[in-house]
Order: structure tokens, then C-alpha cells, then sequence
């Protein structure tokens, strides 16, 4: 392809012409000027080349992201996924399709104790698995087994959301078992309260999703992939 690009850019620089001594060669005038070009024109093409990596070339390890419910880690997990040809994974959605039951029922019959084992060993699994996003439940960062994972694996993206801006979120959600209860606001208080300090503390980068819109939040998430992989 480069061989091809020097070839176009000699004629159109009209600098060689055919010797009608010798049938045998080429004659380059302005030889300088031309090789300029050649250089030139594979600066060109190697940053074109740059921008189209993609996928498994430009994402060399897993990207995880963290926050509280409502703060929008499967929409944006998915459009990150998409935006980078990679899969994308949920952790809660993944425990419902392996155990054929939804996450409420395991609340019920196995206590908070056994769905957090169930996520622990889902969080393994995928931190085990190459170039892909993953959004993990809220309080998948309470076992200090799945933030030593989540580190060593990949980039964490802490989601950031006021109380305010979950309870808004959720309000409507009725399969939450942490929040079926009259005052979700304290309950979701409390949690952020404990969870917040982990939050920042096990992330790489921290977006507000209150504040950007969700290709907002895409954009500097890949402006932090860029800086990354440079």
C-alpha cells in the first residue's frame, strides 16, 4: 500500500520522465523534492492507519465499571462496547442468565450472603476474559477479592451519582431487593456513604454522569483509553 502511495505521488508530482536514451530506466527530476513527498505522504498514511484502530488492537485489557445504582453503568457499558467492537458484559445480568433465576429470587432464598458469592464468582470469570467491558453491580466492590481482581485486570471507570440523581433514577425500579423499603432516599444514603471511599478509591478515572450526557460520558472515557494506549 505504501509502494502504491510513493508510485501515486511521483506522477502526480510530475517529477519523472521517461529518458529517451534508455528505455530501461527512469530519470527523477527534483529528486529532494519527492522523497519529501514520499515521507509526507507515509506520515499521511500511518496516521490514518492510527485512527482506525480499533477493538482488541486499540484495548488491551478489560475496562470495568463501578458506581451505585442509577448511575447508568449498563446503558453506557453497552454504547462503550459498541463504540469500541468489544463485548460487553453485566455482571448482575450475567449471574440471572447462569443460575436461570433473577436476582430477587436469589435475595430471597440465599440471602444477600449467596448472591454475593454467585457475584464473586461471575466477577472472576469475566476479569478472566480479554478486551471486553464489563458493568458491575453496586456493591460488587464491598469483597475486597473483586476489587483485587477489577485492579489487576483492567481500567475502572468510577460512575459518579448523587443520592438525589439515583433515587430519581430508581424510582420506578421494583427489582432491587436493596430497596424495597419505604425510605429508599436513606437507604440509598447509606450506601453511597460506605461505597463512595471505595469507589474513588479503586477507580482509574472518575466521570459524573449527572453532569455529561451519556456520548459525553462515552467521549472522555475514550479520551482516558486514548491517553492509555499512547
Amino acid at each position: 500500500m505504501i509502494g502504491l502511495s510513493f508510485l501515486l505521488v511521483l506522477l502526480r508530482s510530475k517529477a519523472i520522465q521517461k529518458d529517451t536514451d534508455t528505455t530501461a530506466y527512469w530519470r527523477i527530476i527534483g529528486y529532494d523534492e519527492v522523497f519529501f513527498l514520499y515521507l509526507l505522504n507515509l506520515k499521511i498514511w500511518h496516521n490514518k492507519s492510527r485512527v482506525r484502530i480499533t477493538g482488541n488492537d486499540m484495548v488491551k485489557q478489560n475496562i470495568y465499571l463501578v458506581g451505585p445504582m442509577g448511575a447508568g453503568k449498563t446503558t453506557i457499558g453497552k454504547m462503550l462496547a459498541r463504540e469500541l467492537s468489544i463485548p460487553f458484559y453485566d455482571s448482575d445480568q450475567e449471574i440471572e442468565k447462569r443460575t436461570g433465576a433473577d436476582i430477587p429470587w436469589i435475595f430471597d432464598v440465599e440471602g444477600e450472603e449467596g448472591f454475593r458469592l454467585r457475584e464473586r464468582q461471575i466477577i472472576a470469570d469475566l476479569c478472566s476474559q480479554k478486551s471486553v467491558v464489563v458493568a458491575t453491580g453496586g456493591g460488587a466492590i464491598g469483597c475486597p477479592e473483586n476489587r483485587q481482581q477489577l485492579r489487576k485486570s483492567g481500567m475502572v471507570i468510577y460512575l459518579y451519582a448523587p443520592v438525589i440523581t439515583q433515587l430519581e433514577r430508581t424510582i420506578k425500579d421494583r427489582k432491587r431487593p436493596l430497596l424495597q423499603s419505604k425510605n429508599r432516599e436513606q437507604i440509598l444514603t447509606d450506601l453511597f456513604q460506605d461505597r463512595d471511599p471505595v469507589y474513588q478509591d479503586i477507580a482509574d478515572i472518575v466521570v459524573d454522569s449527572q453532569k455529561l450526557s451519556p456520548r459525553g460520558i462515552i467521549a472522555e472515557i475514550m479520551g482516558a483509553i486514548d491517553k492509555e494506549c499512547t
